[in-house]
Formats: C-alpha cells, structure tokens, sequence
C-alpha cells in the first residue's frame, strides 16, 4: 500500500476530511483502522514493549503490529526509544498528540464494548428479517 507523500491540505484550503484528496483522509485511515485503534488504546495504559503490544493485542501479526506502528510513528502519534543495550530493548510510547487521539478512539471502544448487546440485537434482527425477505 503506497502513502501519499503530502504533508498539508492544499495551500489556501482548511483540511477536509470528505474531500477525496484531503491529507486528513490517511490520517483518519490510520488513527481508526483496526490495530491503530488498538495500539493507540493499549499505548494511552502506558509505554510498552513490541513484545507487550504483542501479547496484549489479539490476534494481530507481527508485520501488521510493525506495520502500524512505523504508520502512527510518521503521523507523530507514537515515539520509538532504542536502548543501546545488549539485548537491544525498544519501547513505544504516545506523543502528546497521539495521547489526544488515543482518548478519542478509546471512548469509541468504550462506547463499542458498551453497546454490543445493543449492536449484537440489531444484528440478529435485522439477519431474520433478510432471511424473511423484509428487509
């Protein structure tokens, strides 16, 4: 997947995130796809280890979990440390910007883990009445 190289909205124009070429768009891919969402949440507890963010998100690979990390490092959302020690030990932490995303995608989780009874309802509804054909 290739970024676009842009770093501002288009000289004279606010940033936009429903225009189609709107900077902000890949921000937004970033901070809300399903491991930016985790790795932001799990970052705003405190500062972790790759192997920590491992274990303590589900189900996610070890590219995909570099992958978005080296993703929410560019955005400046996430701040890499190497200890120059033997064996080498990096640790992954928010910036003040991503601890303000990350609150944002965290009361989204919340408000999901919240709901999914609702959610899960409307689910199983809305499956009976395809099935039924009224839907």
């Amino acid at each position: 997947m290739k970024e676009s190289t842009e770093t501002a909205a288009a000289p004279g124009r606010l940033p936009d995130v429903t225009a189609a070429d709107c900077p902000s768009r890949l921000v937004l891919e970033h901070v809300t796809s399903r491991w930016g969402v985790l790795v932001l949440c799990v970052l705003l507890e405190e500062t972790r280890r790759f192997s920590e963010l491992r274990r303590l998100i589900g189900g996610v690979s070890e590219k995909m979990l570099a992958h978005t990390l080296q993703t929410l490092q560019r955005d400046g959302l996430v701040h890499r440390e190497a200890y120059p020690v033997i064996p080498p030990r990096v640790e992954y932490s928010l910036t003040p910007l991503g601890v303000a995303a990350a609150r944002q995608v965290a009361a989204l989780t919340h408000w999901v883990e919240e709901h999914l009874p609702d959610v899960q309802a409307a689910w199983g509804s809305y499956d009976a009445a395809k099935q039924a054909g009224t839907a």
